[in-house]
């Protein structure tokens, strides 16, 4: 098959060539660009409190810049991959660690500035991290922050008598805008009224205006607030007073406290003065966190805490302020123009403290998601970078110097919804996973040396020992749907698996249609959609199988492994269990590196036993990159920050 693909690829490129000269045509109404590279898709957005996928984060990095970068450091091993490490190359240009390891303090550096010339400061950093963590602006890696001390009371809006608190009174400057945000009063918590656990759980599913969290449902806050030399209670609610529910409560309130005034609020929250988050000064930011966590400097360098401007979002709203014109950023690069489903133009920023170490002027981020016509791209010349080549050239890539490929920290999975019948039952999800031939996939299809995983964690990591579902066995699989009650797939609804738009993805899926019909009588259906209406989808759970895949933040079990805990906003498949909820809790605080990997091998072994997910392969990375491009290095993470890249001048023809 290789040797026809070789014979036959110079046809193969003339008969798709028309594809990428249309695309040309419509690039011609820019100047060239420096650097042109293919993200595979649209971006859903470029703040960095509400990206979550790997497209979003290349452009952010390029935008904006967080307290430290990981970048290169250190030689190659034995698989070309460059190691990376998060250092003080960014806006901060130092950090200290307490001898306890709970308390970081950073230095923002005095050079840096934002695009309008305003400095960076670390109040910056604290607001942003504010925002981050605020239940309205609802974060899906909110949970990455959870290390912070009473990060999680914030977000969570996990209250109880006693504790400090912020009331966000009903004024906000501008209707239906969160930032800026109404009168904050500050006080403590005296009471607070709810129904009894039976009436609470009868009105599971109201909107109690925290976006989700620790209080859920019609509630009263009774807060004392600090009122000159004295103190005033008042009786607040996130709700109108006028509801039902909460007529119910002051009428079944038998308390001490007079209802009769009840005053409507947008957030009743743990005080954001009492999270481990300070600004200490204009320079210096103080993060202090339950407990010693090795990899925080890692997340500190992760996209989602990038700082974003809060002058800027404040006059244009948190939904306009990263479009062109209005974006004010931090970064190597400034975004001058977006053409919605063709081009993203990045320029270098000029006011950037490191601006002279970044060698391109002009980057442009395309949004193809045809893989072929990328490739083909790449190959005309018109693409410096292809982040993703076909699955099925990738036999006869791989000998040619600009093909780029080494395993890395990332696995390709299915997620199953685990609230829609008959996939709320273990065993069912079981027989899915064992029916499915993994190793045919990576041989037949994806063929690039990826691996069949059989675990969600990348083996070899930090001395973690995987934890493994079962292994491919149509026999058993069809024993555990028939224990399921449902013999030969009998009773069984067709089973929709969604999929972002990709010729890899969809050729994945069609395998594994074909294996669940061949191999267990059951029929499947395929829907696919373009990536932002796919992450919607999923983030609401409409669906039944999905595609998915993952990308480690850093080098530790816990990245992969925390965001299957109970409502986690990653975890999508409404699979929840106690043993495993506490694991994760135990594993934040346990210092002993052995116990903890143990602690991880358990809870992993409980995920594979339950299986909420079907881990698929663990991936290689594939990247097609011009030989003139210099800086581009293979990585665990398969990151390349486009500040560090640079072109080698045209020299003479070959």
């Amino acid at each position: 098959m290789v040797r026809i693909l070789r014979k036959y690829f110079p046809v193969f490129l003339l008969l798709i060539a028309g594809i990428s000269v249309v695309w040309a045509i419509n690039l011609g109404t820019l100047p060239p660009a420096d650097f042109v590279f293919n993200n595979g898709t649209e971006v859903k957005t470029i703040d960095p409190a509400k990206a979550t996928g790997v497209p979003e984060g290349r452009v952010i990095n390029a935008l904006y810049e967080g307290l430290l970068r990981s970048v290169p450091d250190g030689e190659p091993d034995e698989l070309g991959r460059t190691p990376t490490k998060p250092k003080a190359v960014a806006m901060a240009d130092s950090y200290q660690v307490s001898e306890d390891g709970t308390v970081y303090s950073f230095h923002i550096r005095e050079n840096a500035n934002w695009t309008n010339g305003d400095p960076v400061t670390a109040e910056d950093f604290a607001w942003s991290w504010m925002r981050f963590l605020h239940p309205e602006t609802a974060s899906e890696y909110n949970y990455q922050l959870f290390y912070v001390k009473n990060a999680q009371k914030f977000a969570s809006v996990d209250l109880h008598i006693g504790d400090p608190v912020e009331v966000e009174m009903d004024d906000r400057p501008v209707s239906g805008q969160m930032f800026p945000r109404g009168t904050v009063r500050r006080g403590t918590l005296l009471e607070l009224i709810q129904p009894d656990a039976d009436e609470e759980h009868a009105e599971e599913g109201g909107d109690d205006g925290h976006g989700g969290g620790g209080i859920s449902g019609p509630a009263l806050f009774v807060v004392e607030f600090p009122s000159g030399d004295s103190t005033e209670i008042q009786v607040v609610t996130t709700q109108d007073p006028t509801d039902q529910a909460i007529q119910s409560l002051v009428d079944s309130y038998h308390g001490e406290q007079d209802l009769t005034t009840i005053t409507s609020v947008q957030h009743v929250l743990f005080d954001f003065d009492h999270v481990g988050i300070k600004a200490k000064s204009l320079h210096d930011f103080e993060v202090t966190l339950n407990s010693p966590t090795p990899y925080f400097p890692e997340l500190a360098a992760f996209y989602p805490l990038h700082p974003v401007h809060r002058g800027s979002l404040e006059k244009h709203g948190d939904r306009e302020f990263t479009k062109p014109g209005f974006i004010v950023s931090n970064g190597p690069f400034v975004l001058r123009e977006r053409r919605i489903r063709d081009r993203l133009r990045l320029v270098k920023n000029e006011h950037y403290w490191n601006a002279e170490s970044v060698a391109l002027n002009s980057i442009d981020v395309l949004a193809i998601q045809s893989e072929t016509t990328s490739l083909n791209m790449f190959l005309n010349g018109q693409l410096d970078w292809d982040t993703k080549p076909p699955n099925t050239l990738v036999p006869m890539l791989r000998d040619r110097d600009e093909f780029v490929s080494t395993p890395f920290l990332a696995v390709y999975f299915y997620r199953i919804n685990t609230s829609k019948p008959p996939l709320d039952n273990p065993l069912v999800r079981q027989a899915l996973n064992m029916g499915i031939d993994k190793k045919s996939i990576v041989d037949n299809i994806v063929k690039g040396g990826q691996v069949p995983a059989r675990s969600l964690v990348p083996p070899g990591m930090n001395g973690h020992q995987s934890s493994f579902c079962g292994e491919y066995n149509p026999q058993e699989a069809q024993r555990l749907l028939a224990e399921a009650g449902f013999p030969n797939g009998k009773g069984l609804p067709t089973i929709e698996i969604l999929y972002n738009t990709a010729d890899s993805h969809r050729d994945i899926a069609e395998v594994i249609q074909q294996d669940w019909k061949k191999n267990l009588g059951i029929n499947v259906s395929l829907r696919n959609l373009e990536w932002g209406t796919f992450l919607d989808t999923l983030r609401i759970g409409d669906y039944m199988v999905s595609r998915s895949g993952w990308i480690g933040d850093y080098a530790d079990p816990n990245t992969f492994l925390d965001m299957w805990v109970t409502d986690g906003p990653n975890n999508q498949t409404k699979w929840s269990n106690a043993f495993y909820d506490e694991g994760i809790e135990r594993a934040k605080y346990e210092p002993d590196p052995a116990k903890r990997m143990e602690i991880f091998q358990q809870i992993e072994q409980k995920l594979m036993d339950e299986q909420p997910i079907i881990p698929i392969y663990f991936y290689v990375s594939l990247n097609m990159v011009n030989i003139r491009v210099h800086g581009f290095s293979a990585n665990l993470q398969d990151v390349h920050p486009l500040h560090l890249l640079s072109l080698e001048s045209d020299g003479a023809e070959d």
